[in-house]
């Protein structure tokens, strides 16, 4: 098959999408999140009504002046009245056009934006462990969280106020046409330099932004990976060693803010320097039209309103597009997320249809390397039987847990293929071999909540509640009912973050709960007894007894006693299967397990 090939040798890193434009960044975000633009055009329409109120001002003062105070018969009270009353009608409609488009805006970008992070999530977590492994966590994280409320804030603030800045802009040029041409023309010619001087700044900016973004998810990584090994950290008295890391994320990160900072600063002064000189200009330009009768006094008063309508939206303008690049850059690292290819997925036609019942598993011509490293695994040939109990032995790197990981398909072979029941594993839906093959790691990792919440991650229904009877029954069925009654409140006991409020032995027991819960075909198991007070390793055998009954079994196992009481033992060598028997039997060879079990016999003396 052809995806034999693949999986193994290489692996996808998360992406980064650099290369997208402006441009094309909207386009592909508008196209992973459709609510952005639903309802667009209702939206635009009140954005002009409300861009459009900003000029009733101007309007209003021009013909108050000049046929009302400045009417040739003498000021006209009853028309300055009725034009004031007018200009407070328009400008409440205008106000409350402004208010619709907020409301519209933020709860468009609000549905959006939740789309956008459940589906980066979603996709994170769809990422296979080796993908996931090309980025440090906390970086990873910031992509579903700071990046994307940097748009958020571009969106919701930023948004509104450059729609409405554009139509400002081009209502106000539109009617300043119209009061005086030459006016008109002063001001385009003072602010022309700056827009093509603007283009290129916005592209340095926006390189800046990038750099600031890549720095806090570097940030946020160093500080996680602290906060997660903080009991490491103390135990070594390293603190000052990872406070100096830490310092030096935040420094960078301090030092990329200041830059792209400094870049804002220089195009939002030279935007406000060329308003003031529109401004002075306009002044000194209208008083010699004025003098030559080329424009009244109400239109002048009224052009320089205008005149602060136009430049104002020009300053807010600079501002937005600055907040836009960083908010392109954190879209950038959202859908290089979304972008990343799943190494690891579902069959295009929806997967084999595969039973339930007690589990066989093949691994046929297997070969496997990690991303830019040697094979571990090279031509591995194996069969579990069903209901079979398989013990995999070998010194430390021989390829044994990479063997656990291409039978659950964390990883796929670079050559080869694992088969379940005769079907390759790439063949069956996820879904499907998730209920089949259960894991139990090395070490059971647990959730915050409580030890009921934590076993129901194995039931298999899409109850909101724990199902308490079937979390007891568990706990029963393994033999663990008078641990799980010493603790403080049962079922009900408050694990902690990671489980912390629990022993490593303890946490495993809840982590055979929840395998036992979970009721799978085939268990891998990745042995884990040290650091485990003999009670609790009691305990654990005994559980184990219990949850490998009746099924397939292949065992990580890292002690020989495991071995002993496998109905099959595996011995791996430097990526190879180099003997497979009953543990009887392979103590009569002269083999490496022979001389492994010998020396683990001396030492247990």
């Amino acid at each position: 098959m052809s995806e034999g090939t693949q999986g193994g040798a290489a692996s996808a890193q998360v992406g980064r999408s650099r290369t997208l434009g402006p441009m094309a960044t909207l386009r592909r975000g508008v196209e992973v999140s459709p609510e952005l633009v639903q309802g667009i055009g209702v939206t635009v329409l009140l954005a002009v009504l409300a861009a459009a109120g900003r000029v009733v001002v101007p309007i209003t003062v021009q013909q108050t002046v000049d046929t009302g105070i400045l009417a040739p018969g003498g000021p006209v009270v009853g028309r300055v009245a009725t034009l004031v009353a007018l200009a407070g009608v328009a400008l409440v409609v205008s106000g409350a056009c402004a208010a619709l488009v907020n409301v519209r805006l933020f709860r468009s970008s609000e549905a959006g934006l939740a789309r956008l992070r459940v589906r980066a999530f979603r996709h994170v977590h769809d990422l296979s462990a080796l993908t996931q492994g090309t980025e440090r966590r906390g970086s990873l994280v910031s992509r579903v969280t700071s990046d994307v409320d940097t748009i958020s804030l571009f969106v919701q603030w930023g948004g509104i106020m450059l729609l409405v800045s554009v139509l400002q802009i081009l209502v106000a040029t539109a009617l300043m046409l119209v009061y005086s041409w030459q006016l008109t023309l002063v001001v385009w010619a003072c602010f022309v330099p700056l827009l093509l001087v603007l283009r290129p700044a916005q592209k340095r900016v926006s390189t800046a932004y990038a750099a600031v973004r890549e720095r806090v998810g570097a940030m946020l990584g160093a500080i996680s990976e602290a906060v997660v090994g903080a009991e490491t950290i103390r135990a070594y008295g390293v603190g000052a060693r990872s406070q100096r890391k830490i310092d030096a994320a935040v420094r960078a990160t301090r030092d990329a803010m200041v830059r792209a900072q400094t870049r804002v600063a220089l195009v939002f002064s030279s935007g406000v320097l060329v308003a003031n000189g529109v401004l002075a200009a306009v002044v000194v330009v209208g008083t010699f039209l004025g003098v030559a009768g080329d424009i009244s006094v109400g239109r002048l008063l009224a052009f320089l309103f205008l005149v602060q309508l136009f430049t104002g939206p020009v300053q807010m303008a600079t501002e937005i597009l600055n907040e836009l690049q960083n908010a392109l850059a954190g879209w950038r690292r959202v859908l290089g997320v979304i972008d990343t290819p799943v190494d690891i997925a579902d069959p295009a036609d929806g997967g084999a249809p595969t039973a339930r019942g007690a589990a066989r598993v093949e691994l046929r011509g297997v070969s496997f390397a990690y991303p830019g490293g040697p094979r571990v695994l090279s031509d591995v040939d194996l069969e579990v039987p069903a209901t079979a109990k398989v013990a995999v032995v070998g010194a430390t790197g021989s390829g044994k847990t990479t063997l656990a990981k291409l039978v659950t398909r964390l990883v796929d072979p670079a050559e080869g293929s694992v088969l379940l029941d005769g079907v390759d594993l790439r063949d069956l839906a996820l879904a499907d071999l998730r209920r089949r093959v259960v894991l139990v790691p090395q070490e059971g990792f647990l959730f915050d909540g409580t030890v009921l919440d934590n076993v129901a991650y194995g039931s298999r229904t899409d109850a909101e509640e724990p199902d308490e009877s079937a979390a007891l029954a568990a706990f029963d069925e393994l033999g663990l009912s008078d641990w799980l009654a010493d603790l403080p409140q049962g079922l009900r006991t408050d694990v902690g973050q990671r489980g912390e409020r629990l022993s490593a032995g303890e946490r495993q027991l809840v982590a055979l709960a929840r395998a036992h819960l979970a009721a799978g075909d085939f268990l891998v198991l990745d042995e884990a007894t040290s650091a485990v007070d003999p009670a609790t390793e009691v305990r654990i055998a005994r559980a184990l007894d219990q949850l490998t009954a009746g099924r397939s079994t292949l065992t990580i196992a890292h002690r020989l006693s495991t071995a002993e009481a496998a109905d099959l033992v595996v011995v791996v060598d430097a990526g190879r299967v180099v003997q497979v028997g009953a543990h009887r039997e392979l103590l009569t060879e002269d083999g490496p397990y022979a001389a492994m079990h010998a020396a683990w016999l001396a030492q247990t003396r």
